[in-house]
Formats: C-alpha cells, sequence, structure tokens
C-alpha cells in the first residue's frame, strides 16, 4: 500500500521509515570501498603493518568507527587510502574536485570515513551524514619556553608602577608628617627642667625630625613599629591613614606572592586570531586543499579576510601539503610560524611527543566531521542512522577518550596547562638574599664612616681643650 483517498485530504501517500536491511540490499554481495587519509589519531598504520593485510593493516578513531558502522549496517568493506592524500576541493579553473570529494564524486569509492569537514561547497555533490565529532579551526604554536624567575622575582606580584607610587607615597607621608609635626604645637616638649636638676632636658624639643619622620614611616610599613610616635591629633592622622594604607597593600602583595613565586608561566606572543592579523613577525598558514583554506577563502569578516589577504601572498608559501608538514613547520620556526587547522588535531598533537606544541585561543569558527557518501547512495540513510545510534550508545566519546588521552604521551595535564605549581627555588628570592647582603654592607660601611667621623671631630675637641 502507498496510499489512500479521503475526501478532505484526497491523496494521501503513506510514508513508509527506511530500514537498515532495505538501504543496503543492492550491495549486500559485494564489498564496499571505503576511502580515507593517513592521518593520526583518525587512520594509521600500524607499527608491524607489513605483516598484516587489508583492514587490519590500519588502526585509529575512523578504522574503529567505519568498523562499527560496517557491522550496524551488515556490509563488507575495504580500506583505501586516498591516493593524492587530499580532503578534497574543487579546481576554480577546472572545476574538478581532487582527494576524498573526488573519490565519491567521480565514482572510485562509496563512503569516506575520515576527519572530512561537512561544508556547503561539499554538500553540493555528496551527502553527509549527522556529525560525528564537533570541532572548530584553531591555532597551534610552538610551546614557548617557561619564563625562568628573575632576581627580583619577589616584586612580581606588585607592578612596577604601583612599587614607585608606593616610594613617592611613603616620602610624601613622612613629609607631612615632618610638617605637622613642626605645625602643631602638642608635638614640642616644653617640660621645665626637673627639680635639683640644672640645664635643659635630655629629650629634643620635638621628636620628629625628618629622619625620625623616615623611620617612623618606614617601621609601620614594614610593620614593625617604632620607638617613637605621633603625640598630636594631626600626627595620630597621618599615623593611622598611613597604617590602613601598609594594611591594605601588605595584604595584597602577601595574597599575590605564593601564586608567583610557586607557578611557572609560559609567555604566549599569541592569544587569538586577532594577534596574529595585526602582526607580521610571526608568519601563519593552513592546509592546502582543505576546508580551513576554504573557510578564510569565503569569510566576510574583516579579521580573517585581512589573514586570507596575507595567506595568498605570503612568500614562501605558508600553505602546506599535509597536517604533519604543518606541524613539522611550527616545530622548527623557533615561535615564529602558526598553523591553523582543526580543534581535535590540535589537542591530539598537543598531546604527543616531543610535547612542544599548544593550542592557544579559542575556536575561530564551530563545523563537524561527518561520514560522506555519494549523492543518492543507497547507503545515505543506513550510515546516517548507525552514526546517530553510536553516539547515543556514547562510543564516539569513548573513541575519543581512546585515541586522544587514553594514549597520551604528554603527562595527565597535556599541553593544556600553561602553569606548573613547583617549589620555591633559590633563583625565586636570590634578589631577596642580595638586598640583605647590600644592606649589611651598607651598615659597616656608615658605621665606618660613623667611627671616622666622631673620631675626627673628638680629636678636635681635646686639641682645642689642650690648647
Amino acid at each position: 500500500q502507498v496510499g489512500y483517498w479521503n475526501d478532505m485530504d484526497k491523496l494521501v501517500l503513506i510514508q513508509h521509515e527506511p530500514t537498515l536491511g532495505n538501504d543496503t540490499s543492492a550491495i549486500e554481495n559485494r564489498t564496499v570501498v571505503v576511502t580515507t587519509i593517513l592521518e593520526a589519531p583518525y587512520v594509521m598504520f600500524k607499527k608491524n603493518h607489513d605483516t598484516f593485510e587489508g583492514n587490519d593493516k590500519f588502526e585509529g578513531y575512523c578504522v574503529d568507527l567505519a568498523s562499527e558502522i560496517a557491522k550496524h549496517i551488515g556490509i563488507k568493506y575495504k580500506i583505501a587510502i586516498v591516493p593524492d592524500g587530499k580532503y578534497g576541493a574543487r579546481d576554480p579553473e577546472t572545476k574538478i574536485w581532487n582527494g576524498m570529494v573526488g573519490e565519491l564524486v567521480y565514482g572510485k569509492a562509496e563512503i569516506a570515513v575520515a576527519p572530512l569537514t561537512i561544508t556547503l561547497v561539499r554538500e553540493e555533490v555528496i551527502d553527509f551524514s549527522k556529525p560525528f565529532m564537533s570541532l572548530g579551526i584553531s591555532i597551534m604554536i610552538k610551546k614557548p619556553q617557561k619564563s625562568k624567575p628573575g632576581v627580583f622575582s619577589f616584586l612580581d606580584p606588585l607592578a612596577y608602577e604601583i612599587w614607585m607610587c608606593i616610594v613617592f607615597a611613603y616620602i610624601g607621608v613622612s613629609v607631612v608628617l615632618f610638617l605637622v609635626s613642626r605645625f602643631s604645637p602638642y608635638e614640642w616638649h616644653t617640660e621645665e627642667p626637673e627639680d635639683g636638676k640644672e640645664g635643659p632636658s635630655d629629650q629634643p624639643p620635638n621628636e620628629f625630625g625628618i629622619f625620625n619622620s623616615l623611620w617612623f614611616s618606614l617601621g609601620a610599613f614594614m610593620q614593625q613599629g617604632c620607638d617613637i610616635s605621633p603625640r598630636s591629633l594631626s600626627g595620630r592622622i597621618v599615623g593611622g591613614v598611613w597604617w590602613f594604607f601598609t594594611l591594605i597593600i601588605i595584604s595584597s602583595y602577601t595574597a599575590n606572592l605564593a601564586a608567583f613565586l610557586t607557578v611557572e608561566r609560559m609567555v604566549s606572543p599569541i592569544e587569538s586570531a586577532e594577534d596574529l592579523a595585526k602582526q607580521t613577525e610571526i608568519a601563519y598558514g593552513t592546509l592546502d586543499s582543505g576546508s580551513t583554506k576554504e573557510f578564510f577563502r569565503r569569510s566576510k569578516i574583516a579579521v580573517y579576510e585581512k589573514m586570507w589577504t596575507y595567506m595568498k601572498s605570503a612568500e614562501p608559501s605558508v600553505f602546506t601539503r599535509t597536517t604533519a608538514e604543518g606541524v613539522a613547520r611550527v616545530r622548527k620556526s623557533k615561535g615564529k610560524f602558526a598553523f591553523l587547522l582543526e580543534s581535535t588535531m590540535n589537542e591530539y598533537i598537543e598531546q604527543r611527543k616531543p610535547c612542544d606544541t599548544m593550542k592557544v585561543g579559542g575556536n575561530l569558527d564551530s563545523k563537524g566531521y561527518g561520514v560522506a557518501t555519494p549523492k543518492g547512495s543507497p547507503l545515505r540513510n543506513a550510515v546516517n542512522l548507525a552514526v546517530l545510534k553510536l553516539n547515543e550508545q556514547g562510543l564516539l566519546d569513548k573513541l575519543k577518550n581512546k585515541w586522544w588521552y587514553d594514549k597520551g604521551e604528554c603527562g595527565s595535564g597535556g599541553g593544556d596547562s600553561k602553569d606548573k605549581t613547583s617549589a620555591l627555588s633559590l633563583s625565586n628570592v636570590a634578589g631577596v638574599f642580595y638586598i640583605l647582603v647590600g644592606g649589611l654592607g651598607l651598615a659597616m660601611l656608615v658605621a665606618l664612616i660613623e667611627f671616622c667621623y666622631k673620631s675626627r671631630a673628638e680629636a678636635k675637641r681635646m686639641k682645642v681643650a689642650k690648647s
């Protein structure tokens, strides 16, 4: 039965839901050619692949995915590596498709199970399943060297400008305290000599001379106190606000000090696509004949248009034939080349030795990988349903964890962590020891000068007394 007739709707056609068996009945008795591309961790040769035959030579995410899809559909298949090693792009002059897309368009393969991005231009000539992996274009750079702590790294918790403001505040408070003490009558000692004693008191008429004011401010800032304190209300107001100021500054400094001294930091020269576009020192490029290149070619966003203008005119060419070539260029560039590629591949390479690359910034777009079939293929619906079923069963996430993270070679933290906590080393606090030694040396020098000055003054006094 294909339909029925009623008075209201006239002819009503019955839509039959396709089944996996109906979709694949035409190819049940033959082997389906599955085109793919050698790209770790999607498709790779096994270490001892020479001892195997057929599909057993390969391993990887897409190899496992193809096996699971074949089980759900009930077909036999043969993995064939695309001869030109390309994903698929149309030549603007000849209009001929290359890569895996070309294999499907020209009937050389019936399924493409690979990291093949779903795009509009490809969807016009082939069919895609629902995405089996979501991703976006990302930036790969060579991992910068961890910045070595400077001799005075203990000053890093506060910016240079803040330290300068603290110095000026210290001098300003000392001067104000000195002036207030001079103007206020309550800071002056007017006591008469005690009965039975002659001569003025040994205590100075005003304790807050300029040097004592500096000493009081320094003691308060270091939270050590001082043997003198203001007696007048105005002087105590100056001291109170200075104590409050030092409380906040010292608390803020202490809170940040531990993080700055125990964390090794990597300073990345690039943090986003905008950073790449506005500089000229670091070259950047992408894979030739791929969706990333097509994204920049068609983009109407000003930043990406600027990047595309640079890439297509750069000499030497910044386009690479394979992802491996682009990664090798990043590693050899000493930080002078950035590679634009899918985030999934970026994350995978970041987990592989020698662990010298890293992903920076967010993704430039959002897209997905899909299993491709020729237009009108009887496998289309069956493949699509198989991918959806695998996703609902959680097998797609399980496969990604297996090939990305379970086999990682750069530790559990991978390359995602830019900061690494470690114990304090001498280099972190060397400046403190330098200041200590310098202060002790200065004290010895001042003591020697004081001794010489006092000895000379005493000699003059004795000489005058004798004469």
